[in-house]
């Protein structure tokens, strides 16, 4: 299972999410978010680590997407909207409410599926049973993921702001206890 931390803005932070192992460290490239990194930052926050590192993207075209991708050294382009660059590896993502139409994220290497609202689940029933892979976010932290992995049997999950003590600066007893137990439920 992919577990992955987002809106890492600190090194102490990814190599915190690394040690208790993580297996993704999200770099946030929306400007209007309080998580937003350059690339260069981006690229010295993951540097030398062994984690797939996401980009997420917001409305922007492939050709920003596919700069900050090389500039960042970067695995992954979590998509909201926008473009994707041919060859880059996808995840679509989607802000969901009460349903999902599946075949929007038909040529994505997986679908990435958010709650509507920032730090808000969603009715993670939606996500079971959807062809190809699946990563729910939204909202989730320590006190949910189990459910949220169960009911969802996601690919991956993902969280970001619950495991923080401020907007962008992560707790690191919540970060440890949110992916001990995410792969607590994968293995258990």
């Amino acid at each position: 299972m992919i577990v992955k931390v987002c809106g890492i803005t600190r090194r102490e932070d990814a190599e915190a999410a690394v040690e208790a192992g993580a297996s993704a460290l999200g770099f946030i490239f929306y400007k209007s978010s309080p998580r937003c990194v350059t690339p260069d930052k981006a690229a010295a926050l993951g540097d030398g680590l062994s984690v797939c590192k996401v980009g997420v993207f917001v409305e922007e075209t492939a050709a920003a997407v596919e700069a900050a991708m090389r500039a960042a050294n970067l695995d992954v382009a979590q998509i909201y909207g926008g473009q994707a660059p041919p060859g880059a590896r996808v995840w679509k993502a989607f802000r969901i409410a009460d349903s999902f139409d599946r075949a929007l994220g038909r040529g994505a290497e997986a679908v990435f599926l958010d709650g509507a609202g920032s730090g808000m689940p969603f009715n993670w029933a939606i996500a079971r049973g959807a062809a190809g892979r699946v990563i729910v976010a939204g909202g989730l932290d320590a006190s949910n993921v189990r459910e949220a992995i169960r009911i969802a049997q996601p690919w991956g999950v993902d969280a970001s702001s619950r495991l923080e003590s401020e907007p962008g600066v992560k707790d690191h007893e919540k970060l440890r206890r949110f992916i001990k137990t995410a792969l607590a439920e994968e293995n258990p």
